[in-house]
């Protein structure tokens, strides 16, 4: 495992545990719309992030972190000239876009609803386990850990089910900031791979038309 990798997974524990019996230290980090743009608290933005609702909710995505980092980090590395140093900057940075965009994605569709609220990490690893995806499209997955699933089949049924989420308002998960992390794990390697997106076509505009519908639904949602 990567240095960067045992770091974001230390902290991210770390910070989750003191939370969990610190209603303050919860309250005051997680993610909440009008705290946000009221507030002007844009911190919530990243630090939501590192906060977890139990300890299942945690150990979900740190082991999810854990399983596909290196395949991130790995093609960084490769890409610019075998530097793991510079991979795993970029996956870094990667991870903390994909929490921010997942957050700004529900800043978008929640920003009028004052009961609003959400934690974890699953923007980011929704943005890591996207990359690895786009690399490899054919990368075999386990749906509920049983079920192994093509990684591009999975990318489109997961967008799809997101995408349903946010205009039904599914369950107690942040369908918008899974989305916003997924985009932005989507576009980020074809920034620095542009070859991938001729490469994996067929996959990617798969997974963009889920994206479109989102596209679409924002627009009608500013205008409403």
């Amino acid at each position: 495992m990567a240095l960067i990798t045992i770091i974001i997974i230390a902290v991210t524990v770390i910070f989750s545990l003191r939370a969990f019996n610190n209603y303050a230290l919860f309250d005051r980090f997680k993610f909440q719309p009008q705290a946000i743009t009221r507030g002007k608290q844009y911190d919530r933005l990243l630090t939501s992030g590192f906060l977890h609702v139990d300890m299942t909710h945690l150990l979900f995505n740190m082991l999810t972190l854990f399983f596909f980092a290196n395949v991130v980090i790995g093609f960084f590395a490769r890409h610019m000239g075998n530097d793991i140093a510079t991979g795993s900057v970029l996956f870094a940075v990667l991870y903390l876009l994909a929490i921010i965009g997942g957050n700004l994605l529900a800043l978008l569709f929640q920003q009028n609803n004052p009961n609003y609220s959400a934690v974890g990490a699953s923007g980011g690893v929704s943005g890591i386990l996207f990359a690895s995806i786009v690399v490899y499209p054919d990368l075999q997955l386990y749906l509920f850990f049983a079920l192994p699933i093509k990684g591009w089949l999975f990318a489109i049924l997961y967008l799809g089910y997101s995408v349903y989420g946010v205009q039904k308002q599914l369950g107690n998960i942040g369908h918008e900031a899974h989305l916003g992390g997924a985009i932005v794990g989507l576009v980020f390697p074809l920034i620095f791979a542009p070859y991938l997106f001729e490469q994996n076509m067929i996959y990617i505009l798969g997974m963009l038309i889920p994206i479109a519908v989102l596209l679409v639904m924002a627009i009608r949602a500013r205008k409403n």
